[in-house]
């Protein structure tokens, strides 16, 4: 053999492998759109999309973009994943979140998950049938409003005032909260106070002002800002010895009295499901919006003896987990 015919080989058999991995199809990216910071729950979204044959980092990458509670913030950085053409965008922490997504395509599948009623705030067409390229998971956080007051009395019978955070930056949970609120606690005779809080400073002042106006309890409404600040939030009751009920357990997991609402877990769990689902060709138009079924109350046992409340023994064997 000529040494030009025995490099011409050569060259041919170092170009195979990199013509085959040219051949192999490009590894499908999930953006995913969230309005305040990373929270633990990620980790469910991805058992989800393992359940589903998908794994971060060997079939599938995912896109990270955070709004850090920076709303405005939230069309340019739905814009940078539209551009990057991801597969689909998972977006989360507020309806803004999801019509921000909306805005930057018309053709990406859509994936949210959200506590307000989605076709009221023109997310979807309708639960059944979402049509165009959303769809996703309803928490019915809203819903649940009566019945976490009702919890809350239950432990604290003497409670009149009940002092109502929530965040005004989002306010599709909170109009429903507030619409919500208002009755229930008139069904049980209670005294509803709101306040606003969308920063750390305003939590504080919030609790500055009820160590002169004492409420007797607290409800924490559902927000992605107030998550992100459970700890304070936690912190702040416990040291001005105010009940409270919360809508997750993430709350009753720092040391918050009380929960009850979605399994959130399983939620995001669902959404991983869904979303791989998506990754395989399946059209959000023909998904149907997930209606959480799966509700818990969670009672931290240890917080309530630190404020000096006995808990009703029926409101023990009701709950799916008392943490001690």
């Amino acid at each position: 053999m000529h040494r030009r015919e025995f490099i011409t080989l050569l060259g041919g058999a170092a170009a195979w492998p990199l013509a085959a991995r040219a051949q192999q199809p490009a590894m499908p990216v999930v953006g995913f759109l969230g309005g305040v910071s990373p929270t633990d729950t990620t980790r469910a979204f991805r058992q989800g999309l393992r359940e589903t044959g998908y794994v971060e980092g060997e079939n599938v990458a995912i896109e990270y973009r955070w709004a850090e509670n920076q709303r405005d913030r939230l069309p340019a950085l739905a814009a940078d994943l539209a551009r990057r053409k991801v597969r689909v965008i998972l977006a989360m922490e507020g309806d803004d979140v999801v019509l921000a997504a909306k805005s930057a395509t018309a053709t990406i599948p859509i994936f949210f998950l959200t506590s307000s009623d989605p076709v009221s705030r023109g997310l979807v067409a309708s639960i059944a049938r979402p049509g165009g390229n959303v769809t996703g998971i309803n928490f019915v956080s809203a819903e649940l409003v009566g019945k976490r007051l009702e919890i809350l009395r239950e432990l604290v019978p003497a409670a009149v005032r009940v002092a109502v955070v929530v965040n005004p930056a989002t306010p599709g949970a909170t109009e429903a909260t507030l619409r919500d609120v208002h009755p229930a606690a008139q069904a049980l005779g209670l005294q509803i106070e709101v306040f606003n809080a969308n920063t750390s400073q305003e939590i504080d002042s919030a609790f500055t002002k009820f160590a002169t106006q004492r409420p007797d309890a607290l409800f924490v409404a559902n927000s992605a800002f107030l998550t992100s600040r459970r700890i304070q939030l936690v912190h702040l009751a416990t040291r001005h010895a105010i009940p409270a009920v919360y809508h997750g357990r993430h709350y009753v997991d720092v040391g918050g009295l009380m929960s009850y609402g979605a399994n959130l877990l399983d939620a995001w769990r669902q959404s991983g499901v869904y979303m791989g689902r998506i990754l395989k060709g399946a059209k959000p138009a023909d998904l149907p919006v997930i209606q959480s079924s799966k509700f818990e109350l969670v009672i931290n046992h240890q917080t309530a003896r630190t404020l000096g409340l006995t808990v009703p023994p029926a409101l023990l064997a009701r709950a799916d987990e008392v943490i001690e």
